[in-house]
């Protein structure tokens, strides 16, 4: 028997029949990289809604929530998983592992490619950077003792970041390899679309405000950038409230080359 490329896919069902099927996997997934149930439903084709049901659905069945989430509208609402939710990824993760270690032998038997795809250790790591964007390396340009690394974050959304020509090589960085950007949240700048004017800063998003949260000194600001990636950042209050962020507002993320660290997976 010869079939075309296969692909493993990890699922779960309840006693009572509710699954958690590979795509809520993807979800869990996609929130917890994200920070975003509406960025996440679109990363993996879900609608809004379906999301939301899928992520009532998988809690349902948990005995305690794997997914903490703020509603907010369509553009908005706040999630992430809770320690049970990563350590069921980390199950997942093993489960997948076994998996690799049976997929010669299954691709023997089945004349046919059979792929277990992994998941990131970014669901595992634990950092102080707000801000993590899985990103493909378009060009390294070398300098005598910095690199100019130009990123493609999705479709129209780049990046560009400076770190040493000793990173560059032990990243081992070039063209079409995958990175992950980090950004601390407190080194994203914003002003309102329109209104940047000149600016040191290379790396300028703009996006919509998706979420804004007011603590008692400073404010968190979600800006959804577009292609299911969003930028967070920690503001005064006072400058939240002087430059009159609201949820649905155009702004802008301004982000220094030097403030942006890369990782591989």
């Amino acid at each position: 028997m010869s079939l075309k490329h296969l692909q493993t896919v990890v699922g779960f069902r309840s006693e009572d029949g509710i699954e958690i099927s590979d795509q809520r996997i993807r979800l869990l997934e996609a929130i917890d990289a994200l920070g975003s149930i509406s960025a996440a439903a679109r990363t993996v084709g879900l609608t809004y809604r379906g999301a939301w049901d899928a992520v009532a659905a998988i809690n349902q069945i948990a005995e305690q929530p794997l997914v903490f989430g703020r509603t907010g509208g369509r553009s908005g609402g706040g999630a992430s998983l809770t320690g049970d939710g990563r350590r069921f990824l980390r199950a997942v993760q093993l489960i997948r592992r076994e998996l690799h270690r049976l997929a010669h032998t299954v691709s023997i038997e089945l004349g046919s490619d059979v792929m277990v795809p992994a998941l990131s250790w970014r669901h595992f790591m634990r950092t102080s950077a707000r801000n993590m964007l899985l990103c493909t390396v378009a060009e390294v340009k070398h300098g005598a003792v910095n690199a100019e690394i130009l990123l493609n974050v999705a479709e129209g959304i780049k990046l560009v970041a400076i770190i040493t020509e000793e990173s560059v090589k032990n990243l081992e960085l070039a063209a079409g390899k995958e990175v992950f950007a980090l950004v601390k949240s407190s080194f994203v700048l914003l002003a309102p679309a329109g209104e940047v004017g000149r600016t040191s800063a290379r790396n300028v998003l703009v996006g919509t405000v998706a979420r804004r949260e007011d603590g008692a000194v400073n404010s968190e600001i979600i800006i959804d950038i577009g292609g299911g990636k969003s930028i967070a950042a920690i503001i005064t209050k006072e400058s939240a409230t002087t430059l009159g962020f609201k949820v649905g507002d155009r702004a802008a993320a301004l982000i220094k080359a030097s403030h942006i660290i890369l990782a591989i997976d």
